[in-house]
């Protein structure tokens, strides 16, 4: 799916998800506010300038125009509302259904045609040993996804084998989604609940405010987000014990600790606001595909067909892309030149655009969402 900017810009790679979250002060959100007040008052300034151009003539059929798109838009808020509707009413719908796979999956309850215990006869051993349930389902629809395998470690996977369900659920005060990750007793961390909430602004056209993790509670020696190192003293040293020092380290469970925007204005430069847009371009994106893809339609990612429709419709796209291309290669071949100065341009105003938004702490990040989930908030 398309991933959050500050502005629209091309997917960035994944990166790995190290830093903490901090929710934006008061001051902070008074600052947006003003901003956004200031920027609506210049853009009604230039639409002013554009109508005193126009004769009379063309300005009243302008005028006309306006009240045609005024229509459209009554009608378009009554669309999104009746959708989210409809959306809640089918949500309630499948919740039996998601009920009885967790049953299902977590063996509490066996299904037709599965006889109860192990075949007559069979070794004791055979009988203490038989697996219940559907083992590892979680975790393999997980790993069969692209964007989430991504995230998936080999360490994480013995902490993921305990995962018994996944459910999100719309919230209202304020707007947005949460995501619920429940456990069975593990020897990794104490929570039996991890939540992962995204706030969102504007239902229609989804913004992104904050997303607010789980604190996980590690056992001694358990944390899945940070690795020992240790070195060995250097021969003839008084200090014979090795040397040992913590470092953070690619893991899923970073996901809930999402990145956050500095307080200090004066911590942010470039290179690190960059990186903090594609961090939060790829905590959304892990997000949204476990709410819109994976819960759903688990158990056809637990057999890989789900990763087959999605590579195919991949291939599609990529085919359609190709076309394009060629269609216009004469074309970009007259105007290489020009074309690779104006791109280079507007690449800088971009990207110049998306820092120094950064830099003013504006964190409403624009979300862009495919037609299956753009009013899943």
């Amino acid at each position: 799916m398309p991933p959050i900017s500050l502005i629209s810009l091309p997917p960035s790679p994944p990166t790995p998800l190290r830093s903490h979250f901090a929710a934006l002060s008061a001051e902070d959100r008074a600052g947006l506010v003003n901003a956004l007040k200031n920027k609506l008052q210049s853009l009604a300034g230039q639409h002013s300038d554009v109508l005193e151009t126009l004769t009379p003539k063309v300005r009243k059929r302008v005028e006309v125009l306006r009240g045609l798109q005024s229509q459209h838009d009554e009608l378009e808020a009554k669309f999104f509302e009746e959708r989210a509707a409809l959306e809640a009413k089918y949500q309630k719908l499948y919740e039996p259904l998601y009920t009885k796979r967790n049953e299902i999956v977590n063996g509490v309850v066996e299904v037709e045609g599965v006889t109860n215990g192990a075949a007559e006869g069979a070794p004791p051993e055979d009988k203490a040993s038989e697996e219940k349930g559907v083992p590892d389902f979680w975790l393999t629809a997980m790993k069969t996804n692209e964007v989430l395998a991504e995230e998936i470690t080999e360490r994480d996977e013995g902490a993921l084998k305990y995962l018994k369900d996944i459910k999100w659920c719309r919230i209202d005060n304020p707007k947005g989604f949460k995501l619920e990750f429940f456990f069975d007793t593990n020897p990794y961390f104490k929570n039996s609940v991890l939540t992962k909430t995204y706030h969102m602004i504007d239902e229609d056209d989804p913004v992104l405010e904050k997303a607010i993790g789980t604190e996980i509670e590690w056992y001694p020696g358990k944390c899945l987000t940070q690795k020992v190192l240790k070195k060995k003293p250097r021969k003839g040293s008084k200090n014979t014990k090795p040397i040992t020092k913590t470092e953070d380290c690619d893991s899923f469970f970073n996901f809930f600790t999402p990145p956050q925007i500095p307080d200090d204005d004066d911590e942010i430069d470039e290179d690190t606001a960059e990186e903090l847009q594609n961090q939060m371009e790829q905590d959304y994106d892990i997000g949204s595909t476990i709410r819109d893809k994976i819960i759903p339609h688990a158990v056809s990612w637990f057999t890989g067909e789900a990763a087959q429709v999605d590579d195919f419709e991949g291939i599609e796209e990529e085919d359609d892309e190709e076309e394009d291309g060629e269609d216009d290669e004469d074309e970009e071949d007259e105007d290489e030149y020009e074309d690779e100065d104006e791109d280079g341009e507007e690449e800088g105003k971009v990207r110049k655009r998306r820092v120094e938004l950064l830099l003013g702490k504006v964190s409403r990040w624009n979300v862009q969402p495919s037609a299956s989930s753009s009013s899943m908030f």
